[in-house]
């Protein structure tokens, strides 16, 4: 398998380079040359699968036999050995059209955990073997962060330095980050919102003097293995549905940077049947608009009850539109620069026609998540968080009567309480949670200012 950048001019060598490149020198994102598709036969063979070998058969297609599958299957199984639930991500049935996939089972009690676990192993696996130093360097509106930093804390040759928006996470992603007192590991708080984070790693990584010396690598969804970790679930959450096969299974994702319903596009471009991929996200919603419209515009950030989905610019369009555009690498600079210069992308026609069949999407209002929360609770029990209450107003939406949804739990409730508590519902925290809020915390305050930012960087990776 060979990798090249949605910009057409970078090529990595093998999967372990793009690993580390992450971002490409050229500005553009990594893909492979060639999807590979999985034959109905093999899908069928998989369903007897468990997901750590799900896993490894999926990534078989594309690390090139670079890393030996002992070694790589030895990784699968630590990243995984800590999950709270045997299944890794287990299916829950909410009722008789509608099952709700539970990524929350991992140490950070969200859905990053199921692929920066696996990533934490493999960049420790790579500075062990080709003596590697590498500093991760990413930005957070919550979720990824903490998970990162678990995936590599205390793991040696790795430092590990995470931005997040100061005041714009819930508490307990705060804490699950900053709690963390490990030589390796840098907080800081940026004085502004995710945007703004991610603009300045964008910046950094774009310096490639910069990047070069300090060994940057990516940990976000820029990472193509990021997003190659995550169509796991989606392939281990259709073949649990028994007779998925004779069904129209629908996915519905809660999503704010593009990167988890990019998996599922992944996914079906690999060949897995799904149905309708919707996309879920809130009032910051672009993805809606560009889905109904054809218009790819950032607006105004609005802070909602599900923080993690508080995005304007979403990294991961740029590799739908690279698809989109039939793999077209003049086209898509031609649109990226289209937007760096007139501030919005727009898609007309064909290519409009195309975009609604590939996503449904809606943008559920801060009232409505509520709502859905309560809802569920009452009627069968099961409480969500507001990520995932967005997913399931977005399948109340567009699921057919002859359909089967599957929506994505990206977090634990206890993760986001201030929602939850807006209910007048109370819930227990886990006690890895509850612990949290007696432990000192180690953060550093920064203005959204570059110079501030990278005189930290300098200081922190020497």
């Amino acid at each position: 398998m060979e990798y090249i950048s949605t910009r057409g001019k970078v090529e990595a060598k093998g999967f372990i380079d793009t690993v580390l490149m992450g971002l490409a020198d050229d500005g553009g994102l990594m893909v492979p040359v060639q999807i590979p598709v999985i034959s109905a036969d093999k899908l069928e063979e998989w369903r007897k699968l468990s997901f750590q070998e799900l896993f490894l058969e999926i990534f078989s297609y594309y690390t090139n036999d670079e890393i030996p599958y002992n070694d790589l299957k030895e990784m699968v199984y630590t990243s995984y050995g800590n999950f709270r639930a045997p299944e890794v991500t287990p299916l829950h049935k909410v009722n008789d059209s509608l099952y709700v996939l539970e990524l929350f089972h991992g140490p950070t009690f969200a859905f990053k955990d199921v692929a920066l676990q696996f990533m934490g192993e493999l960049y420790s696996y790579i500075a062990k073997v080709r003596g590697e130093i590498i500093h991760i360097l990413g930005a957070t509106s919550g979720d990824t962060g903490a998970a990162a930093i678990q995936g590599v804390r205390g793991k040696e040759g790795i430092k590990i330095c995470i931005l997040h928006p100061h005041n714009k996470v819930s508490k307990v992603q705060e804490l699950q980050m900053t709690t963390v007192d490990d030589n390796n590991v840098l907080n800081l708080s940026v004085e502004g919102n995710f945007d703004d984070c991610q603009k300045v790693i964008k910046e950094l990584f774009a310096d490639l003097d910069f990047k070069g010396k300090y060994h940057l690598r990516a940990i976000n969804s820029i990472n193509f293995v990021r997003i190659l970790a995550q169509t796991v679930y989606y392939f281990y959450a259709y073949l649990q549905i028994e007779n998925s096969g004779d069904k129209k299974i629908n996915i519905s994702v809660p999503s704010g940077n593009f990167g988890n319903i990019f998996s599922g596009f992944l996914a079906k471009k690999m060949g897995l049947p799904v149905n309708k991929l919707i996309i879920a996200t809130n009032e910051n919603n672009i993805l809606e608009r560009f889905v109904l419209t054809g218009e790819y515009k950032p607006g105004e950030f609005t802070s909602t009850y599900s923080p993690s989905m508080d995005i304007q610019v979403a990294s991961n369009f740029e590799r739908y539109l690279y698809y989109l555009l039939d793999e077209d690498a003049v086209k898509l600079s031609e649109y990226m620069a289209g937007l760096a210069a007139d501030g919005k992308i727009t898609v007309d026609g064909e290519l409009f026609t195309r975009v609604q069949s590939d996503f449904a999407a809606l943008g559920a209002k801060n009232q409505q998540c509520l709502d859905i929360i309560t809802k569920y609770k009452q009627e069968y029990s099961y409480l969500l968080d507001p990520h995932t209450a967005c997913g399931i107003a977005a399948y109340e939406a567009f699921s057919g009567p002859d359909e089967t949804t599957i929506t994505f739990a990206t977090a634990h409730p206890a993760k986001f309480n201030e929602a939850i508590t807006l209910t007048g519902i109370k819930q227990e925290f886990p006690p890895q949670i509850s612990a949290l809020f007696d432990m000192p915390q180690h953060m550093t305050v920064v203005e959204h200012d570059k110079a501030e930012i990278v005189r930290e960087l300098q200081d922190f990776f020497g």
